[in-house]
């Protein structure tokens, strides 16, 4: 009869490495600009309708890029804080960034105008890039947990 007490879930050395190697991905500079020009990304989105002037001409589209940006902030404002447990949004933070592309013509139709559609166009093609440099952050974090301990995917 064994009187060892089975470890939990939190002490496991796999975790413990994990959570380690997640607070020194959040500590590198690439990371904390990423996620500093994702808050001034989305701030820039929700506040954009009234910076650029279609508020009025275009209300649906202000509402929606007010409503996505502080989405997309608060989505992506997490990681420097919590980045083990925040990661994966940004796979929702990049599709925020695809939606905001797409929204002048989704939302207006054929109504719009240039300004709406390159300040939707640029700014969620920043989004979307901030989201997937997010995400990469998540998969170097992966393959390197594989690579120490030699399970590795071959490349063949």
């Amino acid at each position: 009869m064994s009187t060892q007490l089975p470890m939990s879930m939190e002490t496991h050395p796999d975790i413990l490495e994990l959570r380690d190697r997640a607070e020194r991905v959040v500590a590198t500079p690439r990371a904390q600009a990423v996620e500093a020009l994702a808050i001034l990304a989305g701030l820039f989105l929700a506040a954009s309708p009234w910076v650029v002037g279609y508020n009025t001409a275009f209300s649906t589209l202000a509402i929606t890029n007010l409503i996505v940006g502080l989405a997309y902030t608060v989505l992506m404002a997490g990681f420097g804080s919590a980045y083990e447990r925040t990661h994966a949004r940004a796979w929702a933070a990049s599709l925020l960034g695809i939606w905001t592309v797409v929204a002048p013509w989704a939302i207006n139709g054929g109504a719009h105008v240039r300004r709406t559609i390159l300040t939707n166009t640029i700014t969620g093609g920043v989004m979307l890039c901030l989201g997937m440099a997010a995400v990469a952050m998540t998969v170097t974090l992966g393959s390197g947990m594989l690579r120490r301990r030699g399970s590795a995917p071959s490349g063949g």
